[in-house]
């Protein structure tokens, strides 16, 4: 994906989004599984053959197990990679090493199913549960993308917060910040996570950040939807119902139903609110997270 020429056929698959578009972002960190336990490029197609509770790794022609050498280099490698505080990991979709989910598996009878997912993928995901993965296939769709690099950039915020050796207080103060970011993936969530930290300062802080990090980025995983983006801007809205005239109400109101029916961006109605802001201040709404989510020169709300 990167360009490097690693494929089993000798061959690459550069992709551009992720190194011109997110690639002025992020520092990428190459691994290709397959050429890293040594099998070089061009070789043999490699498959996942149904074996018990865990498919196996092995090459077609030569009918070589590899499952055994692939995750004894996975468990070293992925250890490797933890001491790099990883924000973000994008696998190639249908690799029978790093594909999620719909890697075809084969039968002994030579037919295949869509669904497992590829050995060194599925170790990834146990070794780092709460880490934001994704196929470079699904970042196409516009939802998928926004919704994988905002998990990056909370990621990010997250770890740097760790990092500060936090307090209790320091965590309601977080989890304030990500308020209407919480609310438009999941109310239910944004509740309970609320409830949790009440109750944090009765706990030990390190199994309070562990379990709160932990709910924070399985809650993320939870797409925001247009009716949830439309109930946190009419939240939004009533911040400003002491300041804004009966003429600018119903603007922000005409824009809000215009983009909950699908006619207009997210980004409209958010330069909007940008625009009263600057008007009306309001401290606690200007430093929720949900209004400034990543870099706007990504342009991900021009399109979702």
């Amino acid at each position: 994906m990167l360009g490097e020429k690693v494929r089993y056929d000798g061959g690459h698959k550069l992709d551009t989004l992720i190194t011109e578009t997110l690639g002025k972002y992020f520092e990428w960190i190459p691994v290709c599984p397959e050429m890293e336990i040594g099998l070089g490029t061009p070789r043999e197609t490699l498959r996942l053959i149904s074996s018990g509770e865990a498919p196996r790794l092995v090459a077609m022609k030569s009918g070589t197990d590899l499952t055994d050498k692939m995750t004894r280099w996975a468990a070293e490698r992925l250890e490797q990679l933890a001491g790099l505080n990883l924000r973000g990991y994008i696998l190639k979709k249908d690799s029978p090493s790093c594909g999620i989910g719909r890697v075809r598996v084969y039968h002994e009878s030579g037919m295949g199913r869509c669904g497992g997912s590829g050995v060194y993928a599925a170790m990834l995901r146990r070794r780092f549960p709460t880490l934001p993965v994704e196929e470079e296939g699904r970042l196409h769709d516009a939802g998928i993308r926004e919704n994988f690099i905002e998990r990056v950039f909370a990621c990010h915020r997250w770890l740097a917060f760790l990092d500060s050796s936090p307090a209790s207080g320091d965590l309601v103060r977080f989890h304030t910040r990500h308020k209407l970011t919480l609310s438009s993936h999941s109310d239910e969530l944004y509740r309970k996570l609320g409830r949790f930290v009440a109750r944090a300062g009765k706990r030990k802080m390190a199994g309070v950040l562990d379990e709160y990090g932990r709910m924070f980025m399985d809650g993320l995983r939870v797409r925001a939807t247009a009716r949830k983006h439309a109930n946190v801007l009419f939240h939004i809205l009533g911040h400003f119902k002491k300041d804004l005239d009966a003429a600018d109400k119903a603007e922000m109101v005409d824009i809000i139903e215009s983009y909950r029916a699908g006619l207009t961006p997210l980004i409209v109605p958010l330069t909007l609110v940008a625009h009263h802001l600057r008007r009306h201040p309001v401290p606690w709404l200007s430093e929720q997270t949900y209004l400034h989510p990543y870099s706007v020169e990504l342009m991900l709300r021009n399109h979702v």
